[in-house]
This record gives structure tokens, C-alpha cells and sequence, in this order.
């Protein structure tokens, strides 16, 4: 058992809201064998807002508690020297839970090699490649997720939207920066799915707002241009943006003719080279499309795609993600994931149009979530009686008044950050399997942010043969922490030794 020395903490809201945090010391041992010793400290730290009356200031009124996880190397003495990183996941709606267990913090569940579900009851283990050898690391619960809460008198749906939520954790990020000392350390922003669409947001909101600039973002599994992700009609884009991935997932499932099944990157590369030329123009030409240059697409999208030709004229060769995960496998009576398209589920209906459930989705939930609330109590020495909320749905209708009668576009935020910070660099992971937040979108959105050609060298991109998560698949982990560990040593000039 880790030594620890914790505070004690209420176990119902105190009515004056107050930061509680719990703080405990341990040890984690390293891929590669160095034993590395830190100190953790988990909680909630109340946010507060100026009110004004008559335009009279009224003094900071709480508004929110924000639960947080730091971990912090022991025994470093120039804080200057030593990166921190800010975590969160995206949803939105959802808690720190997958980068925190599964990718950066300390310790992580347990999952087959291949990252697929072992049965309960589960286990933690530590974590070898986690990143707190390169940097400490805060993951953050946005309000109304893990134990993030509005406080009695405050609106919790004030905060479910994009411009409340950057605020709100801005300003958790820039207290603790302030009550750490942190100010003068490399920073970093780490999120994945929605959580990039964040963290490009609070590049540019906290240099604007605070002027907190930041050595470099860590987008997993990214989303900044939602036009290329969303199948509405006239919306013609996440056709061509999709197909790729659609192309891994028949792939992996087998159902590409022989010449395709034999090396996944020659897939690809055709898939792309289809998608980019005849397949785009095709899409543009609409109803002006011949009849033989119909057949013609059709014939392509099914050697590409694992469909009928039948099926893709049904749906006037436009397949998008829903009906995709449904139609691949029906002959077999199998779905397969959105987030992680390896694996497949089972419907009461095999004849419907949509999948019932995300098998992908479903076989991570129970073990992180048992998992996480295990871990806060047991090892980080923080209680509540309130359900820690993994992935909920309270936050919904989430408001993107600021983007109304258009697609939400962050990419033009980072553009504008990079271009008043020229030191920031950027990371994107992908994975193969993701048909969430294809990668193949991810290029096309990366491809089109307009920076300074002196800047693209800030810019890189990381591929994983897994899905949206594609640490979970032991490999993509391996890999994946070498990555970001290299891109921490680049972007903050510091050693990786």
C-alpha cells in the first residue's frame, strides 16, 4: 500500500464552500525500471466571480467547485525547469477518467493487450508509461462531471456551454498556476476529443485574458473543425473526410477484396487518393451525376468501403458513421464501434438502420469507471457521497451560442494563438480506428488552418494502428508515451533523461 497522509474530508457539502483536498505520497515504477517517487493531491477548489450591484463591486461569490488530480515529481527544486501539463477529456460531458487511468496519470486499468475488456472485478496497475517522469500533470473535472459541482444558488447549466466552460476552466488553470508557482514552468494543455476543441480554445482564451502562454498542445484524437465531422444535408464534406477510415475498419474486419487485405497503409493510400480526387468531385457534381460515373462511384465506394454496390446507391453514395457501424457486419448480425471500430456488438434488431449501443464505449465504461471509484478513496485518499460522474449526459442541451447558424471552428483560434505565440507547438494522435474523430478530418482541418509557412514545423502528427482511445491498446501506449514524451523534451527544450 502507498504511504499516505491525507486530509479529512466532509462528507456532505459544508454550507460555506471551501477548496478540500486530500494529499498522499507514492511511488510508480517506470518502464524503465526507475523508481519514481511523487506526491498526489486530489480535491475540489472553489471558483469565484466578482459581483457587482449598481455597479458596486459586491466582493468574488462562489459559483463552482472543480475536483482536480495533480501529481507533482518529488525532490524538484527549479520549478522552472519542470514542465506541467493540464488534462482533460471532452464529451462534452465527460471527466479526466480515460486520459488520467489510461494514458498519463500513474496508474491505469488493466485491459487485455489489445485493449479489450478483461472480466470484472477490475484492477489497477501501475502505470509504466506514464508521463510524470516528462512533466507533473493536473487532469480537471469540468463542471458537472467527476465531483465538479455548481455550488447551492448557482446554475449548473450556466457552465454547459463553450464559452462558460473555457472560462471556468481557465480560471482553475490559472489559480493553480498562481498558487503553485507555476508560472515560470514550460506548460502544456493535453485533451482529447471535445477536450481538444478546448484546449484549442484556452490557447487563445488565456492568452488573450491572462496572458498564460503555453510551450505546447497535446490534442488526442482531435476535433477542431466540427464542418468536417457532422453528416447534415448539403454538408458533403465528412463523405469524403470518413472514407479512409472506413476503409481501416473493413480492413480489419476482413471485408476488402484480396488485393486491399494485405498491407493496411496501401488501403489507405488509395482510399485517400479516392477520396481526395474522383469521389470529392463526384460529391460536388450532386444530381448532375451521369449514370455511368454513378455506377461508376458506386463500384469504387464498394471496393473501398466493405458495402454493396446496391446499398451505396440506396443511400445516393453518401454512407455516413451511423449507418455505417450497423451496415458493415449485418450478414454477420454484428455492429462495430464509433470510438473504437475493432470492436463489435450485437443489436436485438439486426435489421434496423442504427446501432443500439457503442460496443467500443460499453467495454471501457465498467472498468474505468469501478476503477476511478476505487482509486479516489482508496489510494488518493479523497471521500465523497456524491456519484462521481465518468461520462454523463447532465450537461446537455451544451450551448455553442457563440458559433450560432455555423459549424463550430476552433482551428482559426489556434491559428491566431500560434501566430501571437510562435513558440507553440502542436501534437495530434490519431488512431486508424477512430471513426469519432477520423484522422483523415484531422489532416484536412490541420491542412487548412492558414499559419505562417515559418510555423508549420510546429506541427506534427502521430498515427496508432487502435481507435479514439488508442492508448488502451497496449502498443499504441508503448508508442504513444515515446511521442509525447520527445514532443514535452522539443516544445520545453528540456532533456528527456
Amino acid at each position: 500500500m502507498p504511504e499516505q497522509s491525507s486530509t479529512q474530508v466532509p462528507s456532505t457539502p459544508s454550507p460555506v464552500p471551501q477548496d478540500l483536498i486530500s494529499v498522499s505520497r507514492h511511488t510508480v515504477t517506470l518502464s524503465s525500471g526507475e523508481r519514481l517517487e511523487y506526491t498526489a493531491r486530489a480535491g475540489t477548489v472553489v471558483l469565484r466571480e466578482e459581483a457587482e450591484k449598481d455597479g458596486i463591486s459586491e466582493g468574488l461569490k462562489p459559483k463552482a467547485t472543480l475536483f482536480f488530480t495533480a501529481y507533482t515529481r518529488d525532490g524538484v527544486s527549479d520549478l522552472a525547469s519542470r514542465p506541467i501539463t493540464f488534462c482533460f477529456n471532452g464529451g462534452p460531458g465527460s471527466s479526466s477518467v480515460w486520459l488520467h487511468l489510461g494514458l498519463f496519470g500513474p496508474r491505469r486499468v488493466e485491459m487485455d493487450p489489445e485493449g479489450f475488456p478483461l472480466a470484472p472485478p477490475y484492477r489497477l496497475l501501475e502505470n509504466e508509461y506514464t508521463l510524470l517522469d516528462h512533466t507533473d500533470l493536473v487532469f480537471i473535472d469540468p463542471v458537472s462531471t467527476g465531483y465538479s459541482r455548481a455550488v447551492d444558488g448557482a446554475k449548473a447549466s450556466e457552465y454547459h456551454g463553450f464559452k462558460r466552460d473555457l472560462e471556468a476552466v481557465g480560471e482553475f488553470i490559472r489559480l493553480y498556476t498562481s498558487r503553485n508557482g507555476r508560472w515560470l514552468s514550460p506548460k502544456f494543455l493535453a485533451g482529447e476529443s471535445y477536450g481538444t476543441t478546448r484546449a484549442a480554445g484556452l490557447a487563445g482564451y488565456l492568452q488573450e485574458r491572462h496572458g498564460l502562454y503555453f510551450n505546447g498542445l497535446m490534442l488526442i484524437s482531435s476535433i477542431l473543425d466540427f464542418g468536417t465531422a457532422l453528416f447534415t444535408p448539403g454538408n458533403d464534406l465528412p463523405h469524403a473526410l470518413f472514407l479512409p477510415t472506413f476503409t481501416a475498419t473493413a480492413f480489419y474486419h476482413g471485408r476488402l477484396p484480396s488485393d486491399l487485405q494485405g498491407d493496411l497503409q496501401t488501403a489507405l493510400r488509395e482510399s485517400e487518393a479516392f477520396a481526395m480526387g474522383e469521389y470529392t468531385l463526384a460529391l460536388m457534381r450532386g444530381d448532375a451525376l451521369e449514370d455511368a460515373e454513378r455506377a461508376e462511384i458506386a463500384r469504387r465506394l464498394a471496393r473501398l468501403t466493405g458495402l454493396s454496390e446496391a446499398y451505396l446507391e440506396r443511400v445516393n453514395l453518401r454512407p455516413e458513421i451511423h449507418r455505417f457501424v450497423k451496415e458493415l457486419l449485418r450478414d454477420q448480425g454484428r455492429t462495430v464501434g464509433r470510438l473504437d471500430s475493432r470492436f463489435t456488438g450485437f443489436d436485438r434488431d439486426a435489421g434496423g438502420e442504427h446501432n443500439e449501443f457503442d460496443p467500443s464505449m460499453s467495454a471501457i465504461m465498467g472498468p474505468y469507471t469501478a476503477s476511478m471509484n476505487h482509486y479516489v478513496r482508496a489510494d488518493l485518499g479523497f471521500e465523497s457521497d456524491l456519484p462521481y460522474e465518468i461520462l454523463t449526459g447532465r450537461v446537455q442541451p451544451w450551448s455553442y451560442a457563440e458559433h450560432q447558424n455555423r459549424f463550430v471552428n476552433v482551428a482559426e483560434t489556434l491559428r491566431k494563438a500560434m501566430s501571437m505565440n510562435p513558440h507553440l507547438k502542436v501534437l495530434v494522435a490519431n488512431g486508424y480506428y477512430d471513426l469519432a474523430t477520423p484522422y483523415f478530418a484531422t489532416e484536412y482541418t490541420m491542412n487548412h488552418l492558414g499559419v505562417d509557412r515559418s510555423l508549420r514545423g510546429n506541427l506534427s502528427m502521430t498515427y496508432y494502428e487502435a481507435g479514439h482511445m488508442m492508448y488502451i491498446q497496449l502498443a499504441a501506449l508503448e508508442a504513444l508515451k515515446q511521442d509525447l514524451a520527445e514532443f514535452i523534451g522539443r516544445s520545453a527544450g528540456v532533456s528527456l533523461s
